[in-house]
């Protein structure tokens, strides 16, 4: 029996009247917190942090209410009161109690439930009152307000068969394609029930295999695109509720959709009503601002060394992936925080204690996230957006390493737009940009990124990076596409890149999808769309997507034709070939090894008259068996002009 229970239960049987403020220490009968409670939030230890801390609803048995349960971690403020509209936001209506040394406040408050809206006002030791928006908020007002919200889940998932499968799901030898998704552009105006139906039915007919959402997470400036997060465990009120966005979940995964969304626990923004100096000190981030902020964003960083902070955000990830089943975790700017003097000028950095520039605090909180979230939930990815060449991202946090399932490939996808910029008289002279990734291609679990990142900031769109005239421009990006696609490592392409949008992209207004009224836009989207759905028929094309023994050169020396051709293995010894021509002179009578003797044949032509190409093409391809360069036999075909062509045996 808990303390408290002793307490009542003998406070009780003496009829004593209990006080309506009870004394420091007690707990409340209605609370969320018991011993083992405080004792695992002490330790930084409590995994399911959110069912402890913030805002809970107390029914009966027979589901009555009786009202909500409050608790907030603020080790040194003076006094905390709960404010809301349920106590006309006056600060003196209901002071929170203390639990002992743990710096936790609790107060329970009958008849009030979901839909109440609340603060913690928190006296500081310098005296000075301050409303926070609650740490654990699971539900929010819409942005420019501020307040959280009592949240109840009524949502009954229907994913049940998704969930079991995914306990078994292997990513790196499946078949990933990622599409990834602003809510606020993709169609403005859309909430998350109609989300459901619309963006799930469009990802369903391009054949994506995965949505990935930046961060759906509260963030109070929208500007930001959710990567200044002011609250971990709430999807964002602009497009619904908690239940609603679930239910957008559940859509996706009823389609055959896996979801993953960024997550933000490398920095935080500074606004004072959230998580900045919570009681009055830097409670979540360090005090010293050599490790407490990032001059490049203005924002705050975690103080990754202290046990609750690395709970709440360990607590954090497992709470979106446990209770909105999201199979997927991406982690946004990793880099900044591995190194103590990312972006910074010699003496703006405190060294480790071995003197060294490596975050030691934060290399262990992300050992942590990562291990802790695939023990949970099984079957989930981790990827890290690291853009450096810290070693082991993707290894087991056993071996030492992160322990991440993927690293978003930035050399693949920084040296391959670098060189589809250079007019193609010049693309010999820098291909090696073509050929490079693959000499570092296994010494992690990649997956290509074609991001919201490489279409902001003045960069442009895909499609005004390449030289050329229209038509060069529109079926050099289709064989990007279709050179991306084939090569090794997982696959992720940023919302409106798939119909060729001419304008890089802007949160503040929608893609523009009066293009896929013309031919060349549908041509660039119906060819995705086959590049996709023929994809996911070929294990070839990833089953060995981090094993060597997946990927051979056929011809990677061509730089004065500016052509490169591969050969993709399955396990079970079938294979895909696949060849890339950026030059705009087609390649007739083009001779190459191939993998196997017998006749082949054209799968994927990103130069098709239906995708808006010139329709130079193969009708069917003999390799004969003549050994060449290692292979067992030798093809002769034509290679259209700026176009990428898979071939079958």
């Amino acid at each position: 029996m808990s303390l408290f229970a002793r307490i009542f239960k003998s406070k009780q049987s003496a009829k004593a009247v209990e006080p309506q403020f009870p004394p420091v220490g007690y707990l409340n009968p209605q609370s969320t917190l018991g011993e083992m409670d405080l004792y695992l939030i002490g330790e930084g230890r409590h995994e399911r942090l959110w069912e402890a801390l913030g805002a809970h609803t107390r029914r009966t048995p027979e589901g009555e209410l009786l009202g909500t349960a409050f608790s907030v971690w603020a080790p040194n403020a003076r006094s905390v009161s709960l404010t809301g509209d349920h106590n006309y936001w006056d600060k003196s209506a209901h002071p929170m109690i203390p639990l002992g040394g743990n710096g936790i406040w609790e107060i329970f408050i009958p008849s009030i439930g979901a839909g109440t809206k609340y603060k913690f006002a928190i006296l500081q030791q310098d005296g000075r009152w301050v409303d926070h928006a609650d740490p654990m908020a699971r539900a929010t007002e819409v942005p420019p307000l501020t307040a959280s919200i009592v949240d109840e889940s009524t949502f009954a998932w229907s994913d049940s068969s998704w969930m079991e499968q995914r306990k078994s799901f292997q990513p790196w030898k499946s078949a990933l394609s990622v599409y990834e998704v602003h809510l606020g552009s993709w169609r403005p105006g859309l909430t998350y029930r109609e989300l459901a139906a619309e963006l799930t039915q469009y990802i369903l007919e391009q054949g994506f295999t995965h949505v990935e959402f930046l961060p759906v997470m509260e963030h109070p400036f929208g500007g930001s695109w959710g990567y200044q997060v002011t609250s971990l465990f709430a999807p964002t009120s602009r497009f619904g509720s908690p239940d609603d966005f679930r239910y957008l979940i559940d859509q996706l995964h009823a389609a055959g959709i896996g979801t993953i969304i960024d997550w933000v626990p490398a920095h935080f923004p500074k606004d004072e009503w959230a998580l900045a100096r919570f009681d009055g000190t830097a409670l979540y981030e360090h005090e010293d601002p050599r490790l407490g902020e990032h001059p490049d964003w203005g924002t705050l960083i975690f103080n990754y060394g202290r046990n609750e902070v690395r709970n709440f955000l360990v607590a954090s990830a497992l709470y979106w992936l446990l209770e909105f089943h999201i199979d997927g975790i991406r982690v946004d700017a990793v880099a900044s925080m591995l190194y103590l003097d990312y972006s910074r000028k010699e003496g703006q950095w405190l060294p480790n204690k071995f003197g060294g520039r490596e975050n030691l605090e934060a290399v262990a909180f992300l050992q942590e996230a990562t291990a802790t979230a695939y023990r949970q939930a099984p079957g989930i990815m981790m990827i890290a957006e690291e853009s450096t060449a810290w070693g082991g991202v993707t290894k087991p946090t056993s071996e030492n390493g992160l322990g991440f399932g993927f690293k978003w490939n930035m050399g693949w996808m920084h040296d391959t737009l670098e060189y589809i910029k250079h007019e193609p008289v010049h693309r010999a002279h820098h291909h090696n940009e073509l050929t490079f990734a693959i000499l570092y291609a296994y010494s992690e679990n990649f997956l290509l990124p074609l991001s919201h990142d490489e279409v902001v900031h003045g960069k442009g769109s895909l499609l005004a990076k390449i030289p050329g005239d229209r038509w060069q421009k529109l079926a050099t990006l289709r064989a990007l596409y279709g050179f991306m696609w084939a090569h090794p490592g997982k696959k992720l392409l940023f919302m409106g890149c798939e119909f060729a949008q001419n304008d890089e992209w802007s949160e503040s207004r929608s893609l523009d999808w009066h293009l896929c009224e013309f031919d060349e836009h549908r041509g660039i989207q119906s060819a995705l769309r086959s590049m996709n759905k023929t994809y996911v028929g070929l294990p070839a094309m990833w089953e060995q997507d981090i094993s060597p023994a997946g990927f051979q050169w056929l011809v990677g020396a061509d730089a004065a034709g500016n052509t490169v051709a591969f050969v993709r293995w399955a396990s079970d010894g079938s294979c895909v070939v696949a060849i890339s021509n950026f030059s705009p002179v087609p390649h007739e009578s083009y001779s190459l090894p191939m993998p196997k003797a017998g006749m082949w044949r054209e799968i994927l032509n990103t130069d098709a008259l239906e995708f808006g190409g010139s329709g130079i093409a193969n009708s069917v391809i003999e390799a004969k068996a003549q050994e060449r360069d290692g292979f067992a036999a030798t093809a002769t075909l034509r290679v259209p002009p700026l176009a990428t062509i898979w071939l079958s045996l």
